[in-house]
This record gives C-alpha cells, sequence and structure tokens, in this order.
C-alpha cells in the first residue's frame, strides 16, 4: 500500500544560509517547532549527516500531553535538500531554493493514517509558517 504524500511550502524572506541554519540547529530548532501556540519542543537533538538522527521533543505547555518526533537522515544536501525516515517508516524530504533574495521550503511527506489528510497538511504547515516568523523576526545567527 503506497500512502498518500502532502506537501507544504514556504517562502522566507531571508538568505538560504539563515534558513539552513534555523531548520537545523538545534537552539533554533526549539524556537519555532510547534504547530500552535500553546505547544512548544522543550528538546532538540540533531546529528544532520547521512546516517545521523534527529529527535524533537513536543509537548503542550500544560504537560497535557507530548511526543517525540525522530528520524534518520537518508540524504544530507546542504543549502539543498534533506531527506529522512520518521521513525515509523514514513519518507520526508525538504528541498530549499534561494529565489530572488528569498527562501523557498518545499517540504512532502508520506501521511500517517490516523488522522485527516487536511490535519496533518495544517499542522504541517503551521509549524513552517512558524519558522518563517522566528527568521524573519531577526532569528539571531
Amino acid at each position: 500500500m503506497s500512502l498518500t504524500k502532502i506537501t507544504v511550502k514556504i517562502d522566507i524572506e531571508a538568505s538560504l544560509e539563515k534558513v539552513w541554519e534555523c531548520f537545523t540547529e538545534p537552539e533554533h530548532i526549539m524556537a519555532w517547532n510547534n504547530a500552535s501556540p500553546d505547544w512548544h519542543t522543550p528538546r532538540a537533538e540533531n546529528d544532520l549527516r547521512v546516517g545521523g538522527t534527529f529527535n524533537y521533543r513536543m509537548e503542550a505547555k500544560d504537560g497535557s500531553a507530548g511526543f517525540d518526533f525522530g528520524g534518520t537522515y537518508d540524504e544530507v544536501a546542504p543549502y539543498a535538500r534533506i531527506a529522512y525516515t520518521i521513525g515509523d517508516g514514513r519518507k520526508v524530504s525538504v528541498v530549499f531554493a534561494a529565489e530572488g533574495g528569498k527562501t523557498r521550503i518545499v517540504e512532502t511527506f508520506e501521511a500517517e493514517t490516523v488522522n485527516p489528510i487536511e490535519l496533518q497538511k495544517n499542522g504541517w504547515q503551521s509549524i513552517l509558517d512558524n519558522l518563517k516568523t522566528y527568521v524573519e523576526s531577526g532569528a539571531k545567527h
């Protein structure tokens, strides 16, 4: 059975280098990696290399829920593409491109089968929206 693929994208008013750094470095990831204001990422570990792993702890700020989001890198092309396999076996690819002073991120992931497609798409898009806000509001680098 092939899984449905979902694509989300965003244009960020910042250099490719700055966006890459904010997307991949744990201290930045903890600042933007949540789908809604009542959630946060209190811990992030990232070994950005083929065969390396990442693990982000995502939790409700009130402590009512939380989960680990992690996986293993299949491809790392600096400033261009990241591909990884999530812990449950689903595949994700993230493509970065500089376009006229902006950086475009296009993220494609295999949907899971528990939550509706639209909910998954909206959640992943919200996280990218938070990245955009974080980078454009002057993330230190």
